[in-house]
């Protein structure tokens, strides 16, 4: 029986090859984004699963409250680490302290600039790191180090990497000990896992630490942390939140003891997707795109069931006659119902092959886009049994109607031949069509929406030229001790307009300060300002704007005890003149000038109040790139002076304009990612559109043939063939615009610094839609108003 019903099924593509073409090709591409997206959903979901230790490995966090609003922070106090490893063991298994950063790794004439990591002896352990070489021990030894794979493979190639000598930073001597498989990308720490070097070497080595080792008010480590079997984290939350409250109380600091802050646990499940904070409680994170790209996903594949629906139902006139027949011999409806379910999932069957090969010819490109490592796990049972559950799915879906539609036609009334369809029952046909169309104009209209916010947000005033401006980081103090003499060297060589030094880049913020007094400062008010030591040099070598005093100049000697604020630290600070004044932090600091904002954390938040004051060593040296010379010339000659007074160190320079650009790499994925299943959807759409058309045409051809012969001219029987189907686009549009507005004008509220979108957004999606709508129909309005009326009269 089933084997009759697959030799139906088949005879009928064969025979309808177009609509079989327009069915399959929908499917095929509807089912290749659905089997994507849920790639990359997979991948999301499955993000630090790596960790074996997954489900009890927890971050400790903290809450604290600044003039009333409450702000999380993920780093830590060095202390806290110290006192979670000695005085809670029943509630955590392990507690390490970490501190990721960039360094240079050098092992004979080869030096690499790495992100790496710092960690107590057990976070090897606790983080499960799959060892190829070695002992995931190998951090007790305070002279040890562990590679991943791919960085021991950079510095010893084939050899050997087990107890080579590698050099830190050109300073300190540590010897492999370990070799560990490279995270994947989707673990938290992938980003820092070049190497593991042993806390005791870093306590050592860093002489700021030993000033820190009992100071509860500097937020400068990360403590990662596992819980003990059976722990309860309301319970761990409860012991551990006014730990640094004690703390602080203890060591007499009663301006952080301002800020009441409250520590507790956040699982590692929550580090990807729940990462957003909001007045201290989880305010969401990507888990928003999981949820809108899993929903782009299905109302994707469902276009295509769509497609599938309209064209079956529309040929309904011609497939009445084979339904009367196989029920006046005896058909039941159930097996009139099974052969339409066998067409359908043939169909999808086929459409689920085209879209394997589909989703493998594209994977690279969508890896790319959505910055993933995402294969095809072809070995995977459990993958198939998806695939089929994704067959049978759209199967169902798209055979549903036809298969409850078709069945029901009355016998009696075909083969007497006066059955008609009925004026209503297009109306199903297109309404659908109108969901089709209305679907992929919200996804136009919120697709042009994310990169106007894009743009706009990139185009923001920052405050500074980005243009050929370079940022360095300095890991020799050679360089500091030597800025002038390597300044001046790079400007005689024509290479450099300018340099200057700082203990920040210009793309962030590194240090952060409290308890910092001004005139007229509210009792009881809190502040925090960001701080950065530049040297005079720097606002000539970034561009940016003074907007009342003067800049730092070697010509004053009182400029070490003199600052510049910008103007949002002006405001914050309520100066109405602020030129001139003093403010304290430490010791007296008279205010020589103001500039303009400057953004250097996120481009979607206010501009943080920043003090400027006379650097004496800087760790940043930023380079303004002389504009008469092309960067391919001056890169080696900057270069070739760096190296003369740090020949251990890699010039590893940065465009600001590219690290500025990063601040935007979440947004550019999705927005790429948007355009590309818009770019689906209406191709889709378009399909079924066509497949419509072709049919229409068919079906009209006699009445078309009718009014040539009666001297209907092409024009006209263009503008009557395609005027239902502009009208039902037309339609959808004006559903699809309210909707849109509202799902966008939710979203960028989540921005402070935001478009507002604009009539013209709405006008010019409806123009762009029509336009497709007449484009894909007119093929066949055209074709069919150009026909010769013998051939569909010749019959009558």
């Amino acid at each position: 029986m089933i084997s009759n019903y697959l030799k139906i099924a088949w005879r009928g593509l064969v025979k309808n090859k177009l609509s079989a073409a327009i069915n399959i090709g929908g499917l095929a591409v509807g089912m290749a984004v659905a089997l994507l997206i849920s790639l990359w959903i997979q991948d999301e979901l499955t993000f630090d699963h790596y960790h074996e230790n997954y489900g009890s490995i927890v971050q400790v966090i903290q809450n604290q409250t600044m003039n009333g609003e409450i702000s999380t922070d993920r780093s830590m106090p060095l202390p806290l680490g110290y006192q979670l490893r000695r005085d809670f063991k029943n509630e955590f298994k392990y507690a390490v302290l970490m501190h990721p950063g960039e360094y240079v790794l050098s092992a004979g004439n080869k030096k690499l600039n790495t992100q790496g990591i710092y960690m107590q002896p057990e976070g090897p352990e606790m983080l499960t790191y799959h060892m190829l070489h070695g002992s995931r021990k190998a951090l007790n030894d305070p002279t040890s180090l562990m590679l991943s794979a791919s960085m021991a493979k950079s510095l010893f190639g084939a050899a050997d990497p087990m107890d080579q000598i590698v050099k830190i930073d050109d300073k300190y001597i540590v010897k492999v000990r370990g070799v560990y498989e490279d995270l994947p990308r989707n673990t938290t720490l992938a980003e820092f896992s070049g190497f593991a070097a042993p806390w005791d070497l870093y306590m050592t080595t860093a002489r700021y630490l030993k000033e820190n080792i009992n100071w509860w008010g500097n937020n400068s480590w990360a403590v990662i942390a596992q819980l003990q079997p059976g722990a309860n984290p309301d319970i761990v939350n409860r012991d551990i939140r006014d730990l640094k409250m004690k703390g602080m109380a203890a060591g007499g600091d009663k301006v952080g003891m301002a800020f009441k802050a409250q520590l507790f646990i956040d699982p590692m499940s929550n580090w990807h997707l729940y990462a957003d904070f909001k007045n201290g409680k989880i305010a969401g994170g990507d888990i928003k795109f999981v949820w809108m790209f899993g929903l782009v996903g299905v109302f994707v594949l469902l276009l295509a069931c769509i497609n599938f629906m309209n064209l079956s139902t529309a040929r309904s006139e011609k497939r009445a006659l084979e339904v009367g027949v196989r029920k006046a011999v005896g058909s039941m409806r159930s097996q009139l119902i099974i052969q339409f379910f066998t067409e359908s999932m043939l169909l999808a069957v086929l459409a689920f092959v085209i879209c394997l090969l589909l989703a493998q010819l594209s994977l690279l490109e969508f890896n790319e886009v959505a910055d993933k490592t995402i294969t095809i796990p072809y070995g995977n049972p459990l993958f198939w049994l998806s695939g089929l559950a994704l067959t049978v799915f759209t199967g169902v879906i798209a055979g549903s109607y036809p298969a409850l539609y078709l069945s029901g036609f009355n016998p009696v009334k075909v083969l007497k031949g006066t059955f008609r369809v009925g004026r209503f029952a297009a109306v199903p046909r297109k309404a659908l069509i109108v969901v089709q169309f209305a679907f992929s104009v919200m996804l136009i209209i919120g697709t042009i929406a994310v990169y106007m916010q894009i743009n706009y947000s990139k185009n923001r005033p920052v405050g500074y030229n980005r243009d050929g401006l370079l940022q360095v980081n300095l890991k020799n103090p050679a360089i500091s001790d030597h800025f002038s003499a390597l300044r001046q060297e790079m400007i005689n060589s024509g290479a450099a307009a300018d340099v200057a030094g700082s203990d920040s880049p210009i793309t962030d913020v590194w240090s952060n300060y409290s308890d910092i007094s001004w005139p007229g400062k509210p009792a009881n008010f809190q502040d925090n300002f960001g701080m950065i030591a530049i040297n005079p040099e720097y606002g000539h070598t970034i561009g940016w704007k003074l907007v009342d005093g003067r800049d730092f100049s070697h010509d004053y000697l009182a400029d070490s005890s003199a600052m510049i604020i910008n103007e949002s630290a002006m405001h914050f600070m309520n100066l109405k003149n602020p030129v001139g004044q003093t403010i304290r932090w430490n010791k007296n600091y008279t205010i020589i000038g103001v500039v303009k904002d400057v953004v250097m954390s996120s481009p979607y938040e206010p501009v943080k109040p920043t003090l400027f004051r006379f650097a004496s060593q800087v760790g940043v040296l930023n380079i303004r790139i002389n504009p008469k010379m092309s960067a391919s010339a001056a890169l080696p000659l900057l270069q070739k002076l760096f190296n003369k007074y740090d020949p251990a160190t890699p010039f590893d320079y940065k465009f600001t304009s590219t690290e500025f650009g990063k601040k935007f790499a979440l947004e550019e994925r999705v927005g790429s990612l948007s355009l590309v299943f818009t770019v689906l959807a209406i191709f889709i759409s378009c399909l079924g559109l066509f497949g419509m058309a072709s049919f229409m045409a068919e079906q009209r051809k006699k009445e078309i043939g009718v009014r040539k012969v009666l001297g209907a001219s092409v024009a006209g029987l263009w503008r009557l063939l395609s005027i239902e189907f502009v009208v039902l686009v037309a339609i959808s549009f004006f559903i699809a615009m309210p909707l849109a507005y509202y799902v966008m004008h939710r979203w960028l509220m989540g921005y402070n610094y935001r478009i507002s979108l604009s009539w013209w957004v709405f006008v010019a999606t409806g123009i762009g839609a029509l336009a497709l709508t007449l484009i894909t129909v007119s093929y066949q309005s055209i074709r069919a108003a150009s026909a010769n009326p013998a051939e569909s009269l010749k019959t009558e």
